[in-house]
């Protein structure tokens, strides 16, 4: 076994991935499976919205000017001459002192320029007396009120929300140029693992870090290639390392520097490994390289360890592969500390809190083994390199993992 001769400050880990990773290339998606996929290019639209002027209410279509002076005591009659419902319009122009009675969303017609809600209009006989008074325009959706044609909708590098698809189906855009996902794999090792559901020997543990990690790929726009199970053999371990086919390999275990860490060994005799040993705690023992075509994220096996490495670096490249924002996938809001957080210099910590009324207060600092840990917290601080920690009363900064999920 052997120590880490030096560790890496997370800002420069950061600058060695902003430097070497880069948006993938683009791929045709169609519209209805792009929720969730970062557009390649601006979006223009190529008609009006709506692409006719249309009824904002239910009542009676007609001009304007033919209403004035009506009221509840002076009711104007205009002649009924036919219905515009939406997508079936009333098809011939309607002319002075005449009505055509008009459904919410259907064509206006030609000839007019304003509806009369129906609360104010009485039909009888083929008549219908007006007894409120609209000006031009009035309960009517322009065409082109919402979208222009030639309008640019939605701009490159947006990660589509279910309201941009909708917005793009509404243009008629069947198919949209996005970034290609990226495809990771997960390289799961430990001859302590077993899956849930298997028999589990009194030294053996069940793996989480497998699912937790599928999840947080997903989250951050990844599609999981493969996840790979194997035990601490060196062989098999450098067999899943080095098959092509993935983006990016996540190496969970085996990534320090003891007698059974085959990974860092795999990695330097197959590609590079320029980042092995961070200065933060967790994780220290992460390292960042590459083999082939993939670039290889060695994760630490302790569950709390892993999730941090993970959000720190390995979420970075897969959100920057993929075209989304390569900052923090959480919210953040400022909080009084209520008890002190201790640091060192030289050294960047990821501390999980729990939101009180009156503050926050560290759940624990050490414990990179203990996943209940991220579970009962509420959030988690970042103490920065240069900084021996934070005192009672100080305001920080609480990344969020997940803003609504609190009691």
């Amino acid at each position: 076994m052997r120590g880490f001769r030096e560790r890496m400050l997370v800002r420069d880990v950061w600058a060695w991935i902003d430097e070497r990773i880069k948006p993938l290339h683009s791929e045709s998606c169609p519209t209805t499976n792009s929720h969730g996929r970062v557009l390649a290019g601006d979006i223009q639209s190529k008609m009006d919205v709506p692409p006719f002027n249309r009824s904002a209410m239910d009542g009676y279509a007609l001009q304007a000017d033919q209403t004035v002076g009506a009221g509840d005591y002076n009711p104007i009659a205009f002649q009924f001459i036919g219905e515009s419902f939406p997508g079936q319009p009333f098809l011939g122009e309607v002319a002075r002192g005449h009505c055509v009675r008009i459904m919410t969303g259907a064509p206006c017609p030609l000839g007019v320029d304003a509806v009369v809600p129906a609360e104010f209009a009485i039909l009888e006989d083929k008549q219908v007396h007006i007894t409120q008074a609209v000006t031009p325009g009035k309960h009517v959706g322009l065409a082109g009120e919402d979208i222009r044609k030639g309008d640019k909708i939605l701009n490159s590098n947006r990660r589509l929300r279910p309201q941009d698809v909708g917005l793009l189906a509404s243009v008629g855009v069947t198919e949209v140029e996005v970034i290609r996902q990226p495809k990771i794999r997960l390289v799961i090792t430990g001859n302590e693992l077993v899956q849930p559901g298997e028999t589990r020997s009194p030294y053996q543990i069940f793996d989480s870090n497998s699912v937790m990690l599928q999840g947080l790929v997903e989250r951050d726009g990844g599609m999981l290639e493969s996840c790979i199970h194997i035990s601490d053999d060196c062989e098999a371990v450098r067999t899943a390392i080095i098959s092509p086919g993935a983006d990016v390999v996540l190496v969970s275990g085996g990534s320090s520097v003891g007698a059974e860490d085959f990974a860092p060994v795999i990695v330097v005799e197959e590609g590079e490994l320029p980042i092995h040993g961070i200065a933060m705690r967790p994780s220290s023992p992460t390292g960042l390289g590459r083999v082939g075509e993939s670039t290889v994220v060695l994760l630490p096996g302790n569950p709390v360890s892993c999730l941090c490495a993970y959000d720190f670096f390995a979420g970075r490249i897969i959100r920057r592969l993929g075209g989304s924002r390569i900052d923090w996938p959480y919210s953040q809001q400022m909080y009084g500390l209520q008890k002190k957080i201790v640091s060192a210099i030289g050294r960047l910590d990821y501390c999980r809190v729990r939101i009180h009324d009156d503050g926050v207060t560290p759940l624990a600092i050490s414990g990179a083994s203990i996943l209940s840990s991220t579970t009962q917290a509420d959030g988690f601080v970042i103490v920065p390199t240069d900084s021996e920690g934070f005192g009672p009363g100080e305001k920080v900064t609480v990344y969020l993992y997940d803003s609504w999920s609190r009691k």
